[in-house]
């Protein structure tokens, strides 16, 4: 079921680790992708509006409300903006639907990740056929199984144990 009026764009590409969490990118900046007749570009900070307001944004499978495997309020889904797009840590629930997914992504199945938003007031720039998103309110993002628009995302199985040491790695000790 797609909410009226929300557009929703996907990416491909994803790597593979142990099991535990998924991350990755659900949007990646300043790379052009073919969306039906025209080209469409993310600029960064593009999501920065939706990320400080805190808003209560849904990690879907397929677009889908009724597959909901996380969520900001609840802290099981976090989102970051870097310097490369909006970064995801989803911290999979432990269910038939998580297992599911977490062997896909291992087995490398998954087409990718995707988001489902709207363009506020002069938030988007055309040029002929060329737009631009400056700014988006964030209403999902989405594990997808098929064909995503953007090519540079991905999403990651990862095991909580190896991020805890990688972290550590960075830990000062007073």
């Amino acid at each position: 079921m797609k909410v009226r009026g929300i557009e929703y764009r996907a990416a491909a590409s994803m790597e593979v680790a142990p099991h535990g969490r998924l991350e990755g990118y659900a949007a990646v900046f300043d790379e052009e992708t073919r969306i039906g007749d025209f080209l469409e570009v993310i600029r960064r900070g593009a999501f920065s509006k939706s990320l400080k307001d805190g808003r209560d944004i849904l990690c879907l499978v397929d677009h889908n409300p009724s597959r909901c495997i996380g969520r900001t309020k609840s802290g099981t889904l976090q989102l970051f903006e870097d310097a490369k797009g909006l970064f995801f840590d989803l911290s999979v629930p432990d269910t038939q639907e998580g297992h599911d997914l977490l062997v896909m992504a291992r087995r490398g199945d998954l087409g990718g990740m995707s988001f489902g938003f709207n363009v506020g007031h002069d938030a988007e720039v055309w040029t002929g056929k060329r737009r631009e998103l400056r700014s988006v309110i964030l209403h999902e993002i989405s594990v997808v199984h098929a064909w995503p628009a953007y090519q540079g995302t991905y999403v990651e199985a990862r095991q909580r144990l190896l991020r805890l040491e990688r972290a550590k790695q960075y830990m000062v000790t007073v």
